[in-house]
């Protein structure tokens, strides 16, 4: 089975052409080939498929073996990858995703997709469509008692469930500690990927993320999408702001009049290769 890996801002997965290779049980594999000790190493499996409503279909599953509705980070790469691997010559694409199809502008230089804007879609506001069990039309700095602590999260699901937790300091954050806490807490009835915020001034925030069934990464495209609109709902910060994250930083806009947001970063290839299995997956 040949693949490509790739990452955004660090948040890497491993890429398979649909067109190409069949898996049986790509859960399983995602699993595997994650592992960064006994696999190839990556934050999860990316399959780039064909599609009967859009140019092409992402089959995105964490490294927990999850499927996951919506990747920021993901569906760049997969951008870069269906142009410089001529799978396409336009450089404005559609993707069919878990969370509806998604519209792309590509940035080419020397033949090769360096940056990538995304039309992530409309944010979706109401906790039982997140899903957060809340009570109220949206979820907006309500408390949560999380370890002991008492916490304000805000919730917001770009196609995949959010929920902002503003603080003084993450840098120091035991993140490692009160990521899982979040994640499966009860309020959260599929999980929640958390964000762990600073902000900087009204344009620039710092994130860290904990991304449901993947643990800390080093960026989330859906979940710096998801940090934009909570700040601008909470009067923190304007409609476009560079949120910094471990990895690298990302162009966010929240289009009122349009009610979409925006994201606007680079994807990069890190090596092509060959996995091979004594037993097929």
């Amino acid at each position: 089975m040949k693949f490509t890996k790739m990452q955004g801002l660090g948040n890497d997965y491993v890429y398979i052409n649909g067109f190409i290779e069949k898996i049986g049980n790509p859960a399983e594999l995602a699993v595997k080939i994650s592992d960064r000790h006994f696999g190839i190493g990556s934050d999860g499996l990316i399959l780039i498929n064909p599609s009967s409503v859009a140019d092409f279909e992402m089959e995105m599953y964490n490294a927990d073996g999850s499927r996951g509705e919506m990747c920021g980070n993901g569906i760049r790469c997969v951008a870069k990858y269906v142009y410089d691997y001529g799978l396409i010559d336009k450089t404005q694409i559609s993707v069919e995703t878990l969370s509806g199809i998604k519209y792309l502008v590509l940035t080419v230089e020397n033949q090769k997709v360096v940056q990538v804007r995304v039309d992530m879609g409309k944010p979706e506001l109401k906790p039982d469509r997140i899903p957060i069990l809340a009570e109220g039309e949206t979820v907006i700095n309500v408390p949560i008692e999380v370890d002991g602590r008492e916490y304000k999260m805000t919730g917001v699901s770009m196609g995949n469930p959010h929920v902002v937790i503003y603080m003084d300091d993450i840098q120091h954050l035991d993140i490692e500690r009160i990521g899982p806490k979040f994640e499966n807490h009860e309020c959260f009835p599929n999980r929640i990927n958390t964000e762990f915020v600073k902000v900087l001034d009204r344009n620039t925030v710092e994130m860290r993320v904990w991304e449901r069934g993947s643990g800390e990464t080093l960026a989330c495209g859906t979940g710096a999408c998801a940090v934009a609109v909570a700040c601008v709902l909470g009067g923190l910060t304007e409609e476009k702001i560079t949120v910094r994250l471990l990895g690298g930083d990302l162009f966010i806009e929240w289009d009122w009049e349009k009610d979409t947001v925006y994201m606007t970063g680079p994807a990069e290839v890190v090596f092509d290769g060959e996995w091979k299995e004594e037993k097929d997956v």
